[in-house]
């Protein structure tokens, strides 16, 4: 083995070597090294993507949550304590969903709206970690006061202590019509940031004030869940659905959000069929530098059989010489693609300070920055993929290279 190793180093630095022969090479290792950077930095931002989707978005939206078909539920505290029960279920809190629009001056705005108990709230969602705790404060000690997400309350030109008159449709049973709307003040009493799409759609007002202006007295129309699991939601949903007697709709973030996670998985998919590919063009390029070598070392390779080496030793000495060009830019490769992969989003940033927008906009994508999560498992599995397609591809050149025979290639020096 270190006879092999000694001869393939001897081979790459020969200055006998053509510069052409010299330049496959050296870009054999530059494509495998490339490949590997470009593969880890895509793999870093789709799994910052997804720790977002699971950490951020997922801390705001419900897990799960049971909708009244009509009206709102009547033994919601009966939906409570029986989620509750559930092992999986981290904790349940009623809250009031409804729909309403907002004006200010000559506009009106649209906003989903969600009646809560704050105290509860905050055993179901992270809503006041995005809320400044004096903002929190004000909000939880007034009954009257509305809670808007930062990109509403620039849209409705309102800041802390501001009026905001609300407009809640109303169903009437008789007819089914849309009767004559509900008309509600709220004091603005504090501002989150949550930094993705529903900063724009969002607000928040206590329980009692939804009650008021959906018609529900001691009801609520929703009840929401969150749980230690968050890929367990459809399975617990349905396990909790079947123990309680309510008629309500069945949701859960998979229904609601579940497309962000299918997209994320499916372009982690194609990033490693991408890597496979790239790395198989390097490869290609390595088989097509050693196939050179062997004819240009044809005589080398005789000398070496006269004087006792072993077709081993021939297939050992190539197969390294192949190694030799994969290993240093595997290696460098994952080393670019980790600090790359880290620096990712100040360069992120200093690109949009250049460009004076933001490339992902706050109130399309559920993220307003480049989430960047290096796993080493990906680092470790994508070196290890362009070790194994680096050296798959010396077999067949290091096989053609023992069957070089000794005096007919001799006699064509």
């Amino acid at each position: 083995m270190n006879l092999a190793f000694t001869l393939a180093s001897r081979f790459r630095k020969n200055k006998a070597t053509s510069g052409y022969l010299s330049f496959i090479a050296r870009s054999s290792t530059w494509g495998i090294g490339l490949g590997c950077a470009i593969l880890i930095i895509l793999l870093s931002v789709m799994n910052g993507f997804h720790k977002a989707l699971e950490d951020d978005l997922l801390s705001l939206v419900p897990h799960v949550e049971f909708e009244a078909v009509s009206g709102g539920l009547a033994n919601w505290q009966g939906v409570v304590a029986t989620a509750e029960q559930h092992a999986g279920v981290v904790a349940a809190a009623p809250v009031t969903r409804f729909v309403a629009m907002a004006q200010q001056q000559q506009r009106f705005f649209g906003m989903d709206v969600r009646a809560i108990l704050p105290a509860e709230e905050a055993r179901v969602s992270d809503l006041q970690r995005y809320t400044p705790e004096a903002d929190w404060q004000r909000f939880v000690n007034a009954p009257q006061g509305i809670l808007l997400g930062q990109g509403l309350a620039q849209e409705l030109n309102v800041s802390v202590g501001d009026t905001l008159t609300l407009f809640v449709p109303q169903l009437a049973p008789q007819d089914r019509l849309n009767g004559a709307p509900k008309r509600a003040r709220f004091t603005v009493e504090g501002i989150f940031q949550f930094g993705g799409e529903l900063d724009f759609k969002q607000a928040y007002v206590h329980l009692a004030q939804g009650r008021e202006l959906t018609g529900l007295n001691t009801e609520s129309n929703a009840v929401r869940l969150r749980l230690y699991d968050v890929y367990s939601a459809p399975w617990v949903a349905n396990e909790i659905a079947a123990e309680i007697d309510e008629y309500a709709y069945i949701h859960d973030w998979t229904r609601t959000e579940g497309h962000l996670y299918r997209d994320i998985q499916l372009v982690k998919t194609v990033m490693y069929i991408v890597l496979v590919l790239v790395l198989a063009v390097a490869s290609f390029n390595i088989v097509a530098t050693l196939m050179m070598q062997v004819e240009e070392k044809r005589g080398s390779i005789a000398i070496l059989k006269t004087m006792g080496a072993s077709d081993t030793t021939i297939i050992r000495t190539f197969m390294w010489q192949g190694a030799l060009n994969g290993i240093p830019g595997t290696l460098i490769g994952c080393l670019v693609g980790v600090i790359g992969a880290w620096f990712l989003p100040s360069l992120f940033s200093a690109v949009e300070a250049l460009l004076g927008h933001s490339l992902l906009a706050a109130d399309i994508y559920f993220v307003s920055t480049v989430p960047v999560q290096v796993q080493w498992a990906d680092v470790v599995w994508v070196g290890l993929i362009a070790l194994v397609s680096s050296l798959l591809a010396t077999i067949y050149p290091a096989y053609r290279a023992a069957q070089v025979a000794p005096v007919i290639a001799l006699r064509q020096l």
